[in-house]
C-alpha cells in the first residue's frame, strides 16, 4: 500500500475554512496565497509519497538500534533526513533571516500531516526540532540565534526537548538535574533525562539539547527551573564543531510502536560536567519549555490526523479487494467486495469523517496562529491568540484519541488480517497509543482545558465560541437541504448541551473541583467533537455552494455526504458526554480506595 496524500482536502480546508486568502492581507504572507500552497503541498506530496512513505514498514520491522553509545537509525532514514534538509522542509514556517520560507502555520500544518502520515516515526525528528526553533527565536539571545537557529532550520542540525527523570514525569516540581554556574558564565549540567526523542541518533551533524534543570540554590518547585542548550557537539566562534560535550545516550527504549524513532535516555555529566549555556533568564525555564510545548501539542494532534489518514487509505484498498459474503440487499449474485457490505461502510464513513472533521479544526487553528502572531491589528491578534490556545488541547487531545478509534476501526475492516503484523494494518493501531500520551497525556490536556481555558475567565471564551457556531447553525437552517436540515438540528444539540457542561465547569471549578475534573476528559471530547463538527458544518455549506457554480461536483458532494454521516454519527455524540459530566461527577470518586 502506498500512501498518497490528499492534497485536494487539504486545499479545499485551507480556501474554504481557513481563509488562506485573507491571511495574505497581512504583509508577512501577501505571497502566501493559494497558489502558494498548491505548489508547496503538490512539492511535499513526492517527496513524502516517494522517499518517506516507503521507509515506514521498514523502520517498523528493523528500528533504529543501539551499540556502545551510538545509535544507527533504519536504513534509508538517514538519506531521507539530507533530502529533507536539502528541501527546505524543516524551514518551512520559520524565518527566512534563518533560512526559512517563513510560510503560514496554516499551510505548515498541511505539510506536517503529510509527513508524518508517510512515516510517524521518521516525522518525530523534525517535530522537536520545530519545537526547539520556536523556543530559540522566542527566548534566545542574538549569539544563540546566530549559532544554532541556520543551521536547524537547514536541517543539518537536529533539537531536542530534555524534561523527563526517572523520578520527574508530568510533575516537574521533581526536576533534579543540578546547573552549577561557571567563571565564563556557562554551566555544568549533571543529570539524567529519559524519554528524549531522537536523542541520540546518525542523520544529523550535530544535536541540540535545550534542557531544564535547577541552578545551585535555585527555589524548590517549578519557579527554580531552567532551560539551557546543552550541544552534543561543542560549536566553534566559526560556525564548526568541536569536541564531544559529555552528553551521551546510555540506552534507548524498546517501545509497541513508533519503532524507528529512538528514544533516549540521556546522561548529562559522568565525565565532568556537560557545558550549557542558559536560554533567557534563571529559573523561568518551564515557561520558554511551554513554547516547545505548544508548537509539539499542536503537531502530536496533527500526528493523530496523519496516521488516521494513512489508516483509512489502508482499509479502503483492503475493502474494495477483500471478498467475502453476499451482500443483504442481494445486490450481487455472488460474493462480493467488502466495501458492498452496509457495516463495512459505516466505519470507513466512522475513519473518513472523524479524520476530515480534526483536519479541518487543524487547518483553522493553524491559521488563527498565524494571524495572532503576524496581523498588524493588537485586538484582531489578540481574538485569534484567545481562539488558538483555546484549540490547542482539542488539536492535541481529540485529535489523538480519535487516531485510537480510527487505526482501531482500520484493523476491524481487514477482519482476521488486520491481526497480523504482516498486513501492516496492526502498526497504525500500534504507532497512534504513543499520541494519547507524550507532550501531556490526554487528562493534562483536558485538565488546560477544564482550568484555563473555561474555568479561568468563568466560560466567557467558551460562550463566546459558542456564539460564533450558532451563526453556522442558522445559514445550514437557511439551506433547502437534508444534509444542511440535519446537520443544523444536530449542531444546535450539541451546542446546547456544551453550553450546559460549560456552566457546570464554571460553577464547580473552585467550589467543588473534584466534581469539575471527574469529567475533564469528557469534556475535552465533547468540545473537541463540537469543534470538529463546526468545522464540518462550514465545510457542508462551503461545497454546496461549490456544487451550484458546477466546480468538482463529484468531490464536493462527497464532502457533503461526509458532513451529514459527521452530524448523523459522531456529533449526535455530545448530549450523551453533557450528561456524563453534569450527573455522573459523583460516582467517579464514590468507590472507596481499598475496594479497587
Amino acid at each position: 500500500m502506498t500512501y498518497r496524500a490528499p492534497v485536494k482536502d487539504f486545499m479545499f480546508g485551507l480556501k474554504e475554512l481557513a481563509g488562506l486568502e485573507q491571511l495574505t492581507q497581512i504583509p508577512a504572507f501577501a505571497d502566501h496565497g493559494l497558489d502558494t500552497a498548491q505548489a508547496v503541498l503538490d512539492e511535499c506530496a513526492k517527496f513524502n509519497e516517494n522517499v518517506v512513505a516507503p521507509l515506514n514498514w521498514e523502520g517498523d520491522k528493523n528500528p533504529s538500534w543501539f551499540k556502545d553509545g551510538v545509535v544507527t537509525t533504519t536504513p534509508g532514514f538517514k538519506d531521507a533526513f539530507r533530502q529533507l534538509g536539502e528541501g527546505g522542509w524543516q524551514g518551512l514556517q520559520h524565518p527566512e533571516e534563518f533560512g526559512g520560507q517563513g510560510l503560514p502555520k496554516a499551510i505548515g500544518a498541511a505539510c506536517i500531516e503529510m509527513i508524518n502520515s508517510a512515516n510517524l516515526s521518521f516525522a518525530l525528528c523534525p517535530l522537536l526540532t520545530d519545537g526547539a526553533i520556536e523556543a530559540l527565536l522566542t527566548a534566545g539571545t542574538d549569539e544563540q540565534k546566530a549559532t544554532y537557529l541556520t543551521p536547524m532550520v537547514e536541517g543539518r542540525w537536529t533539537g531536542t526537548m530534555n524534561l523527563t527523570e526517572p523520578q520527574a514525569g508530568s510533575d516537574l516540581a521533581a526536576v533534579r538535574t543540578k546547573a552549577e554556574p561557571q567563571p565564563d558564565g556557562t554551566y555544568k549540567i549533571f543529570g539524567t533525562k529519559i524519554f528524549i526523542t531522537y536523542g541520540e541518533h546518525d542523520m544529523a551533524e550535530n544535536i541540540v539539547h535545550l534542557v531544564l534543570a535547577r541552578v545551585v540554590g535555585a527555589p524548590e518547585g517549578v519557579k527554580g527551573i531552567s532551560l539551557f542548550i546543552v550541544p552534543k557537539f561543542m560549536v566553534n566562534a566559526d560556525g564548526s564543531l568541536g569536541e564531544r560535550n559529555d552528553a551521551h545516550c546510555v540506552s534507548i527504549e524498546h517501545k509497541m510502536g513508533i519503532k524507528a524513532s529512538p528514544t533516549a535516555v540521556l546522561q548529562f555529566g559522568d565525565h565532568g560536567g556537560a557545558v550549557g549555556y542558559l536560554v533567557g533568564q534563571e529559573n523561568r525555564g518551564l515557561e520558554y519549555m511551554f513554547i516547545m510545548m505548544n508548537a509539539a501539542r499542536f503537531a502530536v494532534g496533527v500526528q493523530g490526523i496523519a496516521v488516521a489518514e494513512r489508516a483509512y487509505q489502508k482499509a479502503v484498498q483492503y475493502a474494495r479487494d477483500r471478498v467475502q459474503s453476499r451482500p443483504v440487499d442481494g445486490s450481487t449474485p455472488g460474493a462480493a467486495a467488502i466495501i458492498h457490505h452496509a457495516d463495512v461502510r459505516r466505519m470507513l464513513m466512522t475513519m473518513r469523517a472523524y479524520t476530515e472533521g480534526c483536519r479541518s479544526l487543524a487547518l483553522v487553528a493553524g491559521a488563527a496562529y498565524d494571524a495572532a502572531h503576524h496581523h498588524p491589528d493588537a485586538d484582531t491578534r489578540k481574538v485569534n491568540q484567545t481562539f488558538y490556545e483555546f484549540m490547542v488541547p482539542l488539536v492535541k487531545g481529540y485529535s489523538t484519541e480519535m487516531s485510537l478509534e480510527v487505526t482501531s476501526l482500520g484493523v476491524q475492516v481487514h477482519g482476521g488480517m488486520g491481526f497480523i503484523e504482516e498486513t501492516g494494518a496492526a502498526q497504525y493501531y500500534r504507532d497512534a497509543k504513543i499520541l494519547t500520551i507524550y507532550e501531556g497525556t490526554t487528562a493534562i490536556q483536558a485538565n488546560d482545558l477544564v482550568g484555563r481555558k473555561t474555568g479561568r475567565d468563568g466560560g466567557q471564551t467558551a460562550k463566546a465560541l459558542a456564539g460564533q457556531i450558532e451563526q453556522t447553525e442558522v445559514l445550514l437552517a437557511a439551506r433547502d437541504s437534508v444534509a444542511a436540515q440535519s446537520f443544523a438540528k444536530n449542531l444546535t444539540a450539541a451546542r446546547l448541551a456544551f453550553l450546559d457542561a460549560v456552566d457546570f465547569i464554571a460553577a464547580n471549578g473552585r467550589s467543588n473541583p473534584n466534581a469539575a475534573y471527574a469529567g475533564s476528559v469528557p469534556y475535552l471530547m465533547l468540545t473537541g467533537n463540537l469543534m470538529a463538527g463546526w468545522q464540518m458544518g462550514r465545510a457542508l455549506l462551503a461545497a454546496q455552494d461549490c456544487i451550484n457554480e458546477g466546480e468538482d461536483v463529484a468531490f464536493m458532494q462527497a464532502k457533503v455526504t461526509t458532513a451529514q454521516f459527521y452530524a448523523e454519527h459522531i456529533l449526535v455524540k455530545v448530549p450523551g458526554l453533557r450528561d456524563a459530566i453534569v450527573a455522573g461527577a459523583d460516582s467517579v470518586c464514590a468507590m472507596a480506595l481499598d475496594a479497587f
